[in-house]
């Protein structure tokens, strides 16, 4: 019964909804009056501010159509394979021994298939259909998931010259312009052997930024092709008060996806000055913005 209250308060009045789950976190009222801090300024955003391009960029296969329009190609971005619209068109036998297929509308609706001849095909089709049948955005309320068109994609498998998980690079962006790095390490024994995620922040000279909740141990390397990386994260991020630009470093910047609530505007891997500081750089808009996204097509 609760469950089905939230989602009607969530469904009809989505600022009550927020407010109350912001507190349920965080233990104190959510101010969209006066938004000071990152994650306040996030979820004024999503509640009020709504650009139908942020659906396209958010969709990891609308992503490269806005690329190509900002870059003119996607060769930033991992190597396709295909797109399918049902699980029973998928064409395994076509994909390399290594390769990731994943759903475009939500996050961690993805298979890494590091050697196809073990993979559990039958396996992997029922989690693509549950994902498939699954609406991600009202769990977190993230509105630009809802107007997503639910498709499968098949892309290249990113790994390093020893095959390895490469460092996740995520470039957070304001007003199309780069202002602090998060670094995301240790991904290999986080996904085989259930490790802690190690999160750092650096800024574009790569010194230190006092951002995150844990102490920052500065184990990340700074990436060979960090100025390129700068460079099209500003220009794909020009048009938006924030969004998070996340790159892999394969010699050549490869871009993963754009991501405009990090955490769902509920994120507690900042500490309360980083929390403040990133707020600071957040300008909002003037005016409010606050209209359904069209579904795509």
């Amino acid at each position: 019964m609760k469950r089905l209250i939230l989602d009607i308060i969530k469904k009809y009045f989505p600022v009550v909804f927020v407010k109350y789950r912001y507190f349920k976190v965080f233990g104190k009222k959510l101010n969209l009056k006066n938004p000071t801090g990152f994650n306040e300024k996030i979820l004024w955003l999503t509640l009020f501010w709504q650009d139908q391009r942020i659906v396209q960029c958010a969709d990891k296969y609308g992503l490269r159509q806005y690329v190509i329009g900002c870059l003119g190609s996607d060769n930033i971005m991992p190597r396709l394979y295909g797109v399918y619209e049902k699980v029973d068109d998928v064409r395994w036998e076509q994909f390399p021994k290594k390769f990731v297929i994943k759903c475009t509308h939500g996050c961690k609706y993805n298979i890494l298939c590091e050697n196809k001849e073990k993979l559990d095909i039958n396996k992997a089709k029922n989690a693509l259909a549950t994902w498939m049948n699954t609406e991600y955005g009202p769990s977190t309320y993230e509105p630009q998931y809802y107007a997503m068109k639910h498709r499968i994609i098949s892309e290249e498998y990113i790994e390093t010259d020893s095959g390895l998980y490469p460092e996740d690079y995520k470039l957070y962006c304001f007003n199309g312009k780069v202002k602090a790095i998060l670094v995301c390490l240790n991904r290999e024994n986080v996904l085989n052997k259930n490790e802690e995620l190690i999160l750092e922040w650096y800024d574009l000279k790569w010194k230190v930024l006092d951002i995150g909740a844990k102490p920052n141990k500065q184990l990340a390397m700074k990436p060979t092709c960090l100025e390129k990386m700068v460079e099209y994260a500003e220009k794909l991020s020009k048009p938006f008060p924030f969004v998070r630009v996340d790159f892999y470093d394969r010699h050549e910047p490869i871009l993963g996806e754009m991501t405009f609530t990090p955490m769902y505007g509920m994120a507690k891997y900042y500490s309360e000055s980083g929390n403040k500081l990133l707020g600071s750089w957040l300008v909002l808009p003037d005016h409010k913005m606050k209209r359904k996204y069209k579904k795509e097509d």
